[in-house]
């Protein structure tokens, strides 16, 4: 009995074919080995991709580095050196402070302007021409303490008068020939009093008026141009033809050691029969009244109109420019009272004075206020 079937196969030959096992192995191996090459091969390529990404995320945070260091660079470079920020307010003690400063600023800007020439006056606002404005600001917050501004009672004579005929009793001066109104402001400061008779004009003249309407300019004089209505000048000197004002305003503006010049001058700009008006601080008359103001301006050739004290702070002055016919009378008499020659002995003395020591330290006082 077979105990086993061994079917086709041969047991007596001597070869026997077996399964080649080591070849699958070698396979395997291979297999194994192209896996590993591949694992490698993949894991070099991550690694270069890993290298790669980390060496363009390290280029590219470089690179924002770089950026940032740059928009640093940048924004230290745009960085405004100004402080654009709203400035804080100050408080009670300091604005105390300030004002204090301001107002010493003022009064010594005030006592140069006093204590000078004219002449140095105007240089010295060509040079610094600040302190006209800070003298402007300080002259401005000490007006308002007064009872009334001095502009103003100027330009409401100048409307009420306007009330009358020009050149009739109580009305304006005129030009004689086209009868406009001229006014010289001289040391005008802001120009205020311009402004406000240039508009009094301007509706004045558009309403009906049984008369004829005014023709009118006004030139305003001082040491600095802030608006288009004034002309800069040395007062005693001032870009205007002979006898071609009817009206002269010295409103608180006889500064200068040698303020008589403007008066000089203000009488050569004046037609016959214009009319010289002055406001000035009582204090700084030297007789406390201003009576030898009064009599120093008629030995200048002035006619005086009127005084008006009223006034706590100052004092208003009017006077005229006689025509020829009434100087001739005038000496005529002088003459037959045997005063001409004294009359014109006291305008020597007066001049001799004025050499000797400024008008500015005797006739009018400097206005300079008491130090705290």
């Amino acid at each position: 009995m077979e105990l086993f079937k061994t079917g086709d196969w041969n047991l007596k030959t001597n070869k026997i074919a077996f399964q080649d096992t080591n070849k699958p192995v070698k396979n395997k191996n291979k297999n194994k080995k192209n896996k590993n090459k591949n694992k490698s091969k993949s894991n070099s390529n991550l690694e270069q991709k890993t290298t790669k990404d980390d060496s363009t995320n390290n280029n590219n945070d470089e690179v924002k580095d770089v950026e940032r260091s740059k928009s640093k660079k940048e924004k230290k470079i745009t960085k405004p050196t100004l402080n654009l920020q709203p400035a804080k307010k100050l408080t009670p003690l300091q604005q105390k402070m300030m004002a204090k400063l301001s107002g010493s600023r003022f009064r010594w800007i005030n006592e140069q302007l006093y204590t000078i020439s004219s002449k140095e006056a105007l240089n010295l606002i060509k040079d610094q021409p600040e302190l006209f404005d800070e003298y402007h600001d300080g002259f401005r917050s000490q007006v308002t303490s007064w009872p009334e501004n001095p502009v103003d009672v100027f330009t409401t004579q100048i409307i009420a008068r306007c009330k009358r005929p020009i050149n009739a009793p109580g009305g304006l001066p005129g030009l004689q020939n086209s009868k406009e109104i001229v006014i010289a402001d001289m040391g005008c400061g802001e120009a205020q009093l311009a402004l406000k008779i240039n508009q009094f004009f301007s509706k004045f003249n558009k309403g009906k008026k049984p008369f004829k309407r005014y023709n009118h300019k006004v030139h305003s004089f001082d040491l600095k141009r802030v608006n288009e209505r004034i002309t800069v000048a040395d007062i005693r000197n001032v870009p205007l033809p002979d006898n071609s004002c009817t009206i002269v305003i010295f409103c608180l503006s006889l500064m200068g050691t040698n303020f008589l010049d403007f008066i000089k001058e203000a009488y050569r700009i004046l037609a016959p029969r214009g009319e010289l008006w002055i406001a000035e601080i009582k204090s700084r008359f030297g007789d406390g009244k201003g009576d030898e103001f009064v009599e120093s301006l008629k030995l200048m050739g002035f006619f005086h109109k009127k005084t008006d004290d009223e006034n706590k702070m100052f004092t208003r002055f009017e006077f005229f420019k006689p025509p020829q016919d009434i100087i001739e009378e005038r000496k005529a008499k002088l003459e037959r009272r045997q005063k001409f020659i004294e009359v014109e002995s006291a305008k020597e003395e007066l001049e001799r004075k004025r050499h000797d020591n400024a008008e500015g330290n005797w006739l009018l006082k400097p206005c300079i206020y008491k130090r705290r």
